[in-house]
């Protein structure tokens, strides 16, 4: 692709920006459009229905065996605003995937940093470097960067989960690695509590004394359980009295987010509340767990019922509103704009 040539009316200017193009340079003063006084974002809001994705998930089990998915059964969100990229947001990539019974998706690692929210269903599990995870409905799996991980159904049903990477990040810094591992036979005894629980899950406050090893990036506590997300946000609305909590998944170690790049959160409103309109700066993709309700981005109205997914782009104007009690899990950028000194939030109803 050759460098924009611009043109003029003046043949002398119009003979340096000639040559200008053909070493590779352009003239900013003819740029428009590069500081904006606002952002300008292509990501728009969008909502992918439940009742959709889990009929296309199921046609592609009918269509798509796992080693012809290139191992991973796995359909990207794909962004109307993106030009057709597999990308949810311009940071995020969110997709839905899908297990059969007996199945295994083969173990590998990449550099961008992913995560499992389980939407619905329970028996499968996923092993992280050797440390088996089960997963069901609610919990939030961490699969930090450069970790193996292969993922397991040896019970009778079908499963779906919401994945997220920061792969658009990792890619735009021109970092993406990747790399097969070594499966073996699916393990039908999986450790009812993962190592990483039996160390750092045993409740707020407690961790253990002298474990060994450097100090990783990530979160150490691998998983974290719905019953526990389920009895803070309880807890939370009995102490607050408005008919909505918003809580934050932290590393158990120290003061920050569960993983560099993503800050995963979970926000409950009884029937009949309202968040604030509020807005920031990075995207948002969102899972409703269970309730009924409507998201409000921008001059976009969406429906929601378990099982949906949305994204909300950065600096779009958002609320939430429950028809029914509406558990919302939300994923965003937010760390990595943060220890850039770029994120920027507003309330607007203040």
């Amino acid at each position: 692709m050759s460098t924009k040539r611009y043109t003029s009316h003046d043949p002398e200017l119009n003979s340096l920006y000639t040559q200008l193009a053909e070493h590779d340079l352009q003239p900013l003063w003819e740029m428009q459009g590069l500081l904006t006084k606002t952002p300008t974002v292509q990501t728009v809001p969008h909502r992918w229905s439940s009742t959709d994705l889990r009929r296309l998930a199921a046609r592609s089990g009918d269509l798509v065996p796992i080693d012809r998915g290139g191992d991973r059964r796995v359909l990207a969100l794909s962004n109307p605003g993106l030009a057709g990229a597999p990308y949810i947001s311009s940071t995020l990539w969110a997709a839905v995937q899908f297990l059969l019974p007996g199945e295994m998706a083969p173990a590998h690692r990449h550099t961008p940093a992913a995560l499992r929210f389980i939407l619905d269903g329970d028996g499968v599990y996923t092993v992280l470097d050797g440390d088996p995870v089960t997963m069901a409905r609610g919990d939030l799996v961490l699969t930090p960067a450069w970790s193996f991980h292969e993922h397991h159904n040896p019970g009778k049903k079908s499963m779906v989960w919401l994945d997220v990477l920061d792969l658009p990040i990792v890619a735009g810094l021109d970092a993406v690695f990747f790399e097969e591992g070594t499966s073996e036979k699916a393990d039908q005894s999986a450790a009812e509590r993962s190592t990483s629980e039996r160390l750092y899950g045993q409740g707020s406050g407690l961790v253990p004394v002298g474990v060994d090893g450097p100090q990783p990036a990530h979160s150490p506590l691998t998983v974290y359980r719905w019953a526990s997300t389920d009895q803070a946000l309880t807890r939370m609305l009995e102490q607050s009295g408005t008919g909505q909590a918003h809580l934050r998944f932290r590393d158990p170690t120290r003061d920050r987010d569960v993983m560099p790049t993503l800050r995963c959160e979970m926000r409950r409103l009884r029937a009949g509340a309202k968040s604030g309109r509020e807005r920031q700066t990075g995207s948002r993709v969102c899972a409703v767990l269970s309730g009924t309700g409507q998201a409000d981005i921008d001059d976009r109205t969406f429906p929601l019922a378990a099982g949906d997914i949305f994204v909300v782009p950065s600096w779009s104007v958002h609320r939430l509103h429950a028809d029914e009690d509406l558990d919302v899990f939300i994923t965003s950028d937010a760390p990595v704009l943060e220890k850039l000194s770029l994120y920027r939030s507003e309330a607007l109803d203040a």
